[in-house]
Protein backbone atom coordinates (compact mmCIF):
# COMPACT_ATOMS: atom_id res chain seq x y z
CA UNK A 1 0.00 0.00 0.00
CA UNK A 2 0.97 3.68 0.18
CA UNK A 3 3.34 5.56 2.47
CA UNK A 4 1.36 8.50 3.84
CA UNK A 5 2.62 11.45 5.87
CA UNK A 6 -0.24 13.05 7.79
CA UNK A 7 0.03 16.35 9.66
CA UNK A 8 -2.52 17.35 12.31
CA UNK A 9 -2.70 20.95 13.54
CA UNK A 10 -3.28 22.35 17.02
CA UNK A 11 -7.09 22.26 16.93
CA UNK A 12 -6.98 18.62 15.77
CA UNK A 13 -5.03 17.63 18.91
CA UNK A 14 -6.45 20.32 21.21
CA UNK A 15 -7.88 17.92 23.81
CA UNK A 16 -7.63 14.28 24.92
CA UNK A 17 -10.91 13.59 23.14
CA UNK A 18 -9.51 14.99 19.88
CA UNK A 19 -6.24 13.06 20.24
CA UNK A 20 -8.34 9.88 20.64
CA UNK A 21 -10.20 10.79 17.42
CA UNK A 22 -6.91 11.27 15.55
CA UNK A 23 -5.73 7.89 16.90
CA UNK A 24 -8.92 6.26 15.53
CA UNK A 25 -8.32 7.83 12.12
CA UNK A 26 -4.62 6.84 12.01
CA UNK A 27 -5.42 3.30 13.19
CA UNK A 28 -7.99 3.06 10.37
CA UNK A 29 -5.38 3.94 7.73
CA UNK A 30 -2.90 1.48 9.30
CA UNK A 31 -5.56 -1.26 9.19
CA UNK A 32 -5.89 -0.65 5.44
CA UNK A 33 -2.19 -1.51 5.13
CA UNK A 34 -0.75 1.99 4.70
CA UNK A 35 2.65 2.86 6.18
CA UNK A 36 2.02 5.88 8.40
CA UNK A 37 4.13 8.84 9.52
CA UNK A 38 2.18 11.37 11.61
CA UNK A 39 3.39 14.92 12.33
CA UNK A 40 1.74 16.84 15.16
CA UNK A 41 1.51 20.44 16.31
CA UNK A 42 1.20 21.39 19.96
CA UNK A 43 -2.31 21.57 21.46
CA UNK A 44 -4.07 24.73 20.25
CA UNK A 45 -3.08 27.73 22.38
CA UNK A 46 -0.15 25.92 24.00
CA UNK A 47 2.64 27.64 22.04
CA UNK A 48 1.14 31.05 22.84
CA UNK A 49 0.86 30.07 26.52
CA UNK A 50 4.54 29.10 26.61
CA UNK A 51 5.61 32.32 24.85
CA UNK A 52 3.50 34.21 27.41
CA UNK A 53 5.45 32.58 30.25
CA UNK A 54 8.73 33.59 28.60
CA UNK A 55 7.70 37.23 28.11
CA UNK A 56 6.76 37.46 31.81
CA UNK A 57 10.47 36.93 32.52
CA UNK A 58 12.16 38.60 29.53
CA UNK A 59 10.40 41.24 27.40
CA UNK A 60 12.36 39.88 24.42
CA UNK A 61 13.07 36.24 25.33
CA UNK A 62 16.48 34.78 24.50
CA UNK A 63 15.90 33.00 21.13
CA UNK A 64 17.80 29.80 22.01
CA UNK A 65 15.99 29.36 25.33
CA UNK A 66 12.65 30.24 23.73
CA UNK A 67 13.12 27.36 21.27
CA UNK A 68 13.93 24.99 24.15
CA UNK A 69 10.70 26.14 25.83
CA UNK A 70 8.20 26.13 22.95
CA UNK A 71 9.43 22.80 21.54
CA UNK A 72 7.95 21.08 24.62
CA UNK A 73 4.40 21.63 23.30
CA UNK A 74 4.78 19.05 20.54
CA UNK A 75 6.43 16.53 22.87
CA UNK A 76 3.18 16.36 24.83
CA UNK A 77 0.98 15.60 21.81
CA UNK A 78 3.31 13.01 20.18
CA UNK A 79 3.59 11.01 23.43
CA UNK A 80 -0.18 11.11 24.04
CA UNK A 81 -0.99 10.03 20.46
CA UNK A 82 1.42 7.08 20.72
CA UNK A 83 -0.30 6.02 23.98
CA UNK A 84 -3.71 6.31 22.28
CA UNK A 85 -2.50 4.18 19.33
CA UNK A 86 -1.00 1.52 21.60
CA UNK A 87 -4.28 1.38 23.51
CA UNK A 88 -5.84 0.41 20.16
CA UNK A 89 -3.26 -2.31 19.57
CA UNK A 90 -1.31 -0.26 17.02
CA UNK A 91 2.45 -0.15 17.65
CA UNK A 92 3.78 3.41 17.49
CA UNK A 93 6.90 5.35 18.40
CA UNK A 94 7.32 9.08 19.01
CA UNK A 95 10.27 11.19 17.88
CA UNK A 96 11.24 14.78 18.62
CA UNK A 97 12.84 16.72 15.76
CA UNK A 98 16.25 16.09 17.30
CA UNK A 99 15.64 12.34 17.62
CA UNK A 100 14.71 12.08 13.93
CA UNK A 101 17.72 14.30 13.22
CA UNK A 102 15.90 17.00 11.30
CA UNK A 103 19.06 19.09 10.83
CA UNK A 104 18.57 22.85 10.58
CA UNK A 105 20.69 26.00 10.56
CA UNK A 106 21.11 27.89 13.84
CA UNK A 107 18.56 30.66 13.19
CA UNK A 108 16.65 30.19 16.45
CA UNK A 109 12.84 30.74 16.23
CA UNK A 110 12.93 30.64 12.39
CA UNK A 111 15.37 27.89 11.45
CA UNK A 112 15.50 26.33 7.99
CA UNK A 113 15.73 22.59 7.37
CA UNK A 114 19.02 21.46 5.79
CA UNK A 115 18.76 17.66 5.85
CA UNK A 116 16.77 14.79 7.35
CA UNK A 117 18.14 11.42 8.47
CA UNK A 118 15.31 9.00 7.71
CA UNK A 119 17.11 5.78 8.80
CA UNK A 120 15.37 5.39 12.20
CA UNK A 121 11.95 6.16 10.73
CA UNK A 122 12.50 3.63 7.92
CA UNK A 123 13.44 0.93 10.43
CA UNK A 124 10.27 1.60 12.43
CA UNK A 125 8.09 1.63 9.32
CA UNK A 126 9.62 -1.67 8.18
CA UNK A 127 8.81 -3.10 11.63
CA UNK A 128 5.15 -2.10 11.13
CA UNK A 129 5.14 0.83 13.55
CA UNK A 130 3.39 4.15 13.13
CA UNK A 131 6.03 6.90 13.39
CA UNK A 132 4.83 10.01 15.26
CA UNK A 133 7.04 13.09 14.85
CA UNK A 134 7.01 16.45 16.64
CA UNK A 135 6.37 19.17 14.06
CA UNK A 136 7.91 22.65 14.04
CA UNK A 137 11.29 21.62 15.45
CA UNK A 138 14.76 20.38 14.58
CA UNK A 139 18.33 20.44 15.84
CA UNK A 140 21.42 22.31 14.65
CA UNK A 141 24.92 20.87 14.15
CA UNK A 142 25.81 21.74 17.76
CA UNK A 143 22.84 19.79 19.16
CA UNK A 144 20.77 22.90 19.98
CA UNK A 145 16.99 22.60 19.72
CA UNK A 146 15.65 24.87 16.96
CA UNK A 147 12.12 25.73 15.80
CA UNK A 148 10.97 26.50 12.26
CA UNK A 149 8.77 29.53 12.92
CA UNK A 150 5.00 29.91 12.81
CA UNK A 151 3.26 27.19 10.80
CA UNK A 152 6.46 25.14 10.83
CA UNK A 153 4.63 21.86 11.41
CA UNK A 154 3.32 22.02 7.83
CA UNK A 155 6.93 22.38 6.66
CA UNK A 156 8.00 19.40 8.83
CA UNK A 157 5.26 17.26 7.26
CA UNK A 158 6.22 18.16 3.69
CA UNK A 159 9.97 17.78 4.40
CA UNK A 160 9.47 14.29 5.88
CA UNK A 161 7.28 13.33 2.91
CA UNK A 162 10.06 14.50 0.55
CA UNK A 163 12.80 12.66 2.49
CA UNK A 164 10.78 9.43 2.68
CA UNK A 165 9.45 9.78 -0.89
CA UNK A 166 5.91 9.42 0.47
CA UNK A 167 3.00 8.88 -1.91
CA UNK A 168 1.13 11.84 -0.44
CA UNK A 169 1.44 14.43 2.31
CA UNK A 170 -1.95 15.07 3.90
CA UNK A 171 -2.45 18.25 5.93
CA UNK A 172 -5.41 17.89 8.29
CA UNK A 173 -6.87 21.18 9.43
CA UNK A 174 -10.14 22.83 10.49
CA UNK A 175 -11.27 23.47 6.90
CA UNK A 176 -12.17 20.78 4.38
CA UNK A 177 -9.94 22.02 1.59
CA UNK A 178 -8.89 25.10 -0.36
CA UNK A 179 -11.79 27.33 -1.40
CA UNK A 180 -12.18 29.75 -4.29
CA UNK A 181 -12.19 32.42 -1.57
CA UNK A 182 -12.93 32.73 2.15
CA UNK A 183 -16.42 31.21 2.69
CA UNK A 184 -16.95 33.68 5.56
CA UNK A 185 -16.89 36.51 3.00
CA UNK A 186 -18.57 34.77 0.05
CA UNK A 187 -21.28 32.28 1.06
CA UNK A 188 -21.21 30.56 -2.31
CA UNK A 189 -17.44 29.93 -2.36
CA UNK A 190 -16.59 26.48 -3.73
CA UNK A 191 -14.08 23.92 -2.54
CA UNK A 192 -11.49 23.24 -5.24
CA UNK A 193 -10.81 19.57 -6.05
CA UNK A 194 -7.39 20.47 -7.39
CA UNK A 195 -5.06 23.47 -7.53
CA UNK A 196 -1.48 23.86 -8.79
CA UNK A 197 1.48 24.64 -6.53
CA UNK A 198 1.93 27.95 -8.37
CA UNK A 199 -1.67 28.97 -7.71
CA UNK A 200 -1.47 27.87 -4.06
CA UNK A 201 1.73 29.86 -3.58
CA UNK A 202 0.12 32.97 -5.02
CA UNK A 203 -3.04 32.42 -2.94
CA UNK A 204 -0.94 31.95 0.22
CA UNK A 205 1.26 34.99 -0.45
CA UNK A 206 -1.80 37.14 -1.25
CA UNK A 207 -3.51 36.39 2.06
CA UNK A 208 -5.05 32.89 1.94
CA UNK A 209 -4.26 31.34 5.35
CA UNK A 210 -4.88 27.64 4.62
CA UNK A 211 -1.21 26.63 4.27
CA UNK A 212 2.10 28.13 5.28
CA UNK A 213 3.98 29.47 2.23
CA UNK A 214 7.23 27.68 3.06
CA UNK A 215 5.52 24.29 3.09
CA UNK A 216 3.98 24.91 -0.36
CA UNK A 217 7.38 26.02 -1.73
CA UNK A 218 8.97 22.88 -0.28
CA UNK A 219 6.27 20.61 -1.73
CA UNK A 220 6.60 22.21 -5.17
CA UNK A 221 10.40 21.97 -5.13
CA UNK A 222 10.44 18.28 -4.18
CA UNK A 223 7.28 17.38 -6.15
CA UNK A 224 5.40 16.10 -3.08
CA UNK A 225 1.64 15.74 -3.75
CA UNK A 226 -0.08 17.74 -1.02
CA UNK A 227 -3.70 17.32 0.10
CA UNK A 228 -5.65 19.59 2.47
CA UNK A 229 -8.38 17.76 4.42
CA UNK A 230 -10.72 18.31 7.36
CA UNK A 231 -9.59 16.55 10.54
CA UNK A 232 -13.01 15.25 11.58
CA UNK A 233 -15.22 15.33 8.47
CA UNK A 234 -14.90 12.85 5.64
CA UNK A 235 -14.26 14.24 2.18
CA UNK A 236 -11.70 14.31 -0.64
CA UNK A 237 -10.24 17.70 0.33
CA UNK A 238 -8.11 19.62 -2.18
CA UNK A 239 -5.11 18.12 -3.99
CA UNK A 240 -2.24 20.56 -4.62
CA UNK A 241 -0.20 19.28 -7.51
CA UNK A 242 2.25 20.18 -10.26
CA UNK A 243 0.90 21.93 -13.34
CA UNK A 244 1.35 18.87 -15.54
CA UNK A 245 0.88 19.01 -19.25
CA UNK A 246 -2.85 19.29 -18.84
CA UNK A 247 -4.56 21.36 -21.45
CA UNK A 248 -5.05 24.82 -20.01
CA UNK A 249 -8.19 25.00 -22.17
CA UNK A 250 -9.85 22.79 -19.56
CA UNK A 251 -8.66 24.86 -16.62
CA UNK A 252 -10.68 27.73 -15.22
CA UNK A 253 -9.17 31.12 -16.07
CA UNK A 254 -9.26 32.14 -12.41
CA UNK A 255 -9.06 29.55 -9.62
CA UNK A 256 -9.52 31.81 -6.65
CA UNK A 257 -9.79 35.27 -5.12
CA UNK A 258 -7.34 36.05 -2.30
CA UNK A 259 -7.35 39.17 -0.15
CA UNK A 260 -5.28 40.79 2.56
CA UNK A 261 -6.47 43.38 5.07
CA UNK A 262 -2.96 43.90 6.53
CA UNK A 263 -1.70 46.34 3.89
CA UNK A 264 -0.72 49.98 4.35
CA UNK A 265 0.24 52.46 1.63
CA UNK A 266 3.19 54.86 1.86
CA UNK A 267 3.90 57.62 -0.71
CA UNK A 268 7.03 59.73 -1.08
CA UNK A 269 5.79 62.72 -3.12
CA UNK A 270 7.75 65.28 -5.13
CA UNK A 271 10.88 63.16 -5.55
CA UNK A 272 13.47 64.59 -8.01
CA UNK A 273 13.25 62.45 -11.18
CA UNK A 274 16.90 61.39 -11.46
CA UNK A 275 18.55 57.97 -11.89
CA UNK A 276 19.06 55.97 -8.70
CA UNK A 277 16.45 57.81 -6.66
CA UNK A 278 14.26 54.72 -6.20
CA UNK A 279 17.13 52.78 -4.64
CA UNK A 280 17.86 55.72 -2.30
CA UNK A 281 14.27 55.42 -1.05
CA UNK A 282 13.87 51.64 -1.01
CA UNK A 283 17.33 50.57 0.24
CA UNK A 284 16.82 52.09 3.74
CA UNK A 285 13.41 50.37 3.91
CA UNK A 286 15.08 47.01 3.15
CA UNK A 287 17.84 47.76 5.68
CA UNK A 288 15.12 48.31 8.32
CA UNK A 289 13.84 44.76 7.53
CA UNK A 290 10.52 46.06 6.19
CA UNK A 291 9.03 43.98 3.36
CA UNK A 292 7.63 45.88 0.39
CA UNK A 293 4.78 44.49 -1.69
CA UNK A 294 3.27 46.60 -4.50
CA UNK A 295 5.32 49.48 -5.98
CA UNK A 296 4.04 52.20 -8.36
CA UNK A 297 5.97 55.21 -9.68
CA UNK A 298 4.31 58.18 -11.39
CA UNK A 299 6.27 60.79 -13.33
CA UNK A 300 4.76 64.29 -13.38
CA UNK A 301 5.38 67.18 -15.74
CA UNK A 302 7.69 69.19 -13.44
CA UNK A 303 10.45 66.53 -13.44
CA UNK A 304 9.45 65.15 -10.06
CA UNK A 305 7.97 61.76 -9.35
CA UNK A 306 5.77 60.13 -6.70
CA UNK A 307 6.85 56.70 -5.45
CA UNK A 308 4.11 54.70 -3.72
CA UNK A 309 4.45 51.25 -2.20
CA UNK A 310 2.67 49.02 0.28
CA UNK A 311 4.00 47.48 3.50
CA UNK A 312 2.45 45.45 6.31
CA UNK A 313 0.19 47.61 8.50
CA UNK A 314 2.42 46.87 11.52
CA UNK A 315 5.43 48.31 9.65
CA UNK A 316 3.80 51.54 8.44
CA UNK A 317 4.96 53.86 11.27
CA UNK A 318 8.47 52.43 11.10
CA UNK A 319 8.54 52.93 7.31
CA UNK A 320 7.33 56.53 7.61
CA UNK A 321 9.99 57.28 10.25
CA UNK A 322 12.73 55.90 7.94
CA UNK A 323 11.39 57.84 4.94
CA UNK A 324 11.07 61.21 6.72
CA UNK A 325 14.86 61.45 6.97
CA UNK A 326 15.37 60.01 3.45
CA UNK A 327 12.94 62.60 2.01
CA UNK A 328 15.00 65.45 3.49
CA UNK A 329 18.22 64.01 2.05
CA UNK A 330 16.91 63.66 -1.50
CA UNK A 331 14.78 66.83 -1.50
CA UNK A 332 11.37 65.15 -1.73
CA UNK A 333 8.28 67.24 -0.92
CA UNK A 334 6.47 65.02 1.62
CA UNK A 335 5.78 61.53 2.94
CA UNK A 336 2.14 60.40 3.13
CA UNK A 337 0.71 57.20 4.58
CA UNK A 338 -2.66 55.42 4.59
CA UNK A 339 -3.51 52.26 6.53
CA UNK A 340 -7.13 52.12 5.35
CA UNK A 341 -6.36 50.03 2.27
CA UNK A 342 -6.66 46.35 1.35
CA UNK A 343 -5.38 44.12 -1.42
CA UNK A 344 -7.55 41.88 -3.61
CA UNK A 345 -5.96 39.37 -6.01
CA UNK A 346 -7.28 37.07 -8.70
CA UNK A 347 -5.15 33.93 -9.21
CA UNK A 348 -5.18 31.29 -11.94
CA UNK A 349 -2.79 29.46 -14.28
CA UNK A 350 -5.49 29.75 -16.96
CA UNK A 351 -4.62 33.46 -17.27
CA UNK A 352 -1.54 32.49 -19.29
CA UNK A 353 -3.68 31.45 -22.25
CA UNK A 354 -6.63 33.83 -21.95
CA UNK A 355 -6.84 37.47 -22.98
CA UNK A 356 -9.13 40.04 -21.38
CA UNK A 357 -8.75 38.89 -17.77
CA UNK A 358 -7.67 42.32 -16.51
CA UNK A 359 -10.51 44.10 -18.30
CA UNK A 360 -13.05 41.67 -16.76
CA UNK A 361 -11.61 42.42 -13.33
CA UNK A 362 -11.58 46.20 -13.78
CA UNK A 363 -15.07 46.24 -15.32
CA UNK A 364 -16.49 44.27 -12.36
CA UNK A 365 -14.91 46.67 -9.84
CA UNK A 366 -16.05 49.73 -11.80
CA UNK A 367 -19.63 48.41 -11.86
CA UNK A 368 -19.59 48.61 -8.05
CA UNK A 369 -17.89 52.06 -8.07
CA UNK A 370 -14.72 50.66 -6.48
CA UNK A 371 -11.70 52.82 -7.22
CA UNK A 372 -8.37 51.07 -7.93
CA UNK A 373 -5.44 52.82 -6.24
CA UNK A 374 -2.59 50.53 -7.37
CA UNK A 375 -2.18 47.53 -9.67
CA UNK A 376 0.46 44.80 -9.84
CA UNK A 377 0.54 41.68 -12.01
CA UNK A 378 2.42 38.44 -12.48
CA UNK A 379 1.94 35.70 -15.06
CA UNK A 380 -0.87 34.05 -13.06
CA UNK A 381 -2.06 36.86 -10.76
CA UNK A 382 -3.49 40.40 -10.83
CA UNK A 383 -3.58 42.33 -7.54
CA UNK A 384 -5.22 45.68 -6.84
CA UNK A 385 -5.05 47.98 -3.84
CA UNK A 386 -8.44 49.48 -2.91
CA UNK A 387 -10.12 51.28 0.00
CA UNK A 388 -10.57 48.68 2.77
CA UNK A 389 -14.26 49.63 3.17
CA UNK A 390 -15.00 48.01 -0.20
CA UNK A 391 -12.94 44.85 0.30
CA UNK A 392 -15.77 42.35 0.84
CA UNK A 393 -17.88 43.91 -1.92
CA UNK A 394 -14.91 43.61 -4.31
CA UNK A 395 -14.29 39.95 -3.41
CA UNK A 396 -17.97 39.05 -3.93
CA UNK A 397 -18.14 40.99 -7.19
CA UNK A 398 -15.00 39.32 -8.64
CA UNK A 399 -16.08 35.89 -7.43
CA UNK A 400 -19.27 36.25 -9.48
CA UNK A 401 -17.59 37.92 -12.47
CA UNK A 402 -15.20 34.99 -12.97
CA UNK A 403 -17.90 32.33 -12.59
CA UNK A 404 -16.66 30.94 -9.29
CA UNK A 405 -19.98 30.99 -7.42
CA UNK A 406 -21.27 27.55 -6.41
CA UNK A 407 -24.64 26.40 -7.64
CA UNK A 408 -27.32 27.15 -5.00
CA UNK A 409 -28.09 23.40 -4.80
CA UNK A 410 -24.45 22.42 -4.27
CA UNK A 411 -23.97 21.17 -0.74
CA UNK A 412 -20.74 21.97 1.07
CA UNK A 413 -19.07 20.84 4.26
CA UNK A 414 -18.20 23.95 6.24
CA UNK A 415 -14.88 24.14 8.08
Amino acid sequence: MSLLVQKYGGTSVGSIERIEQVAEKVAGFRAQGHDMVVVLSAMSGETNRLIGLATQIQATPDPRELDVLVSTGEQVTIALLCMALKKRGVDARSYTGGQVRIMTDSSFTKARIQSIDEANMRADLDAGRVVVVAGFQGVDENGNITTLGRGGSDTTGVALAAALKADECQIYTDVDGVYTTDPRVVECARRLDKITFEEMLEMASQGSKVLQIRSVEFAGKYKVPLRVLHSFKEGPGTLITLDEEESTMEQPIVSGIAFNRDEAKVTVAGVPDVPGVASKILAPIGAANIEIDVIVQNVSADNTTDLTFTVHKNDMQKAVAVLESVAKEIGAREVRSDDKVAKVSIVGVGMRSHAGVASTMFTALAADNINIQMITTSEIKISVIIDERYLELAVRSLHTAFGLDAEPTESRVRG
